[in-house]
């Protein structure tokens, strides 16, 4: 009967824990955070790395739950910045943190493919995209609904009246 090295989990652990996450943890830091028009220096095959030696030590669970408490802490920073914003900015401030969160996730989904097919699709019935795109509206969207709604409508009718004063005005 083979008993588990133990002494190679708690290593690998150790490894988890004072390499690889650290490591993943600053380049999905500086991928969500980034303008996407300007370049980063991160190495997706060092991410990608990382990724793979953190599923074949079996911590996909481990990997999986910090990378949604990182991305969860970046989007309740991010709906912090929203609820700061100005009424009249949050439509423009909104839109710019949907664009550079879904092409932070352009990045991010990729290079976390292994942990995605090997973990989340046939262990947790679910998509790691869908999965990132959910916490954004759960942290976010869903927080400033009622505001976005009604900056539109006061826009609308700002557009509305503007539209029938042309109107009348070249009648």
């Amino acid at each position: 009967m083979d008993f588990p090295d133990f002494s190679l989990t708690a290593k690998t652990m150790e490894e988890y824990r004072e390499n690889h996450w650290p490591n993943l943890e600053e380049a999905i830091g500086r991928l969500l955070v980034h303008n996407p028009t300007d370049h980063i220096s991160v190495s997706y095959a060092q991410i990608y790395s990382y990724v793979y030696r953190c599923v074949c030590q079996q911590h996909s669970e481990l990997l999986y739950n910090d990378l949604i408490l990182k991305i969860t802490s970046h989007l309740q920073q991010v709906s912090t910045h929203l609820e700061a914003s100005p009424p009249e900015n949050i439509i423009e401030n909104f839109s710019d943190a949907l664009n550079r969160y879904t092409a932070s996730l352009q990045c991010i989904v990729p290079v976390f493919m292994h942990l995605n097919k090997s973990y989340i699709e046939p262990k947790l019935n679910r998509d790691l995209k869908m999965e990132l795109m959910k916490l954004f509206a759960d942290h976010v969207a869903e927080k400033h609904v009622n505001t976005l709604i009604c900056e539109c409508i006061v826009l609308l009718y700002h557009l509305k009246s503007f539209t029938f004063c042309q109107v009348a005005a070249f009648s």
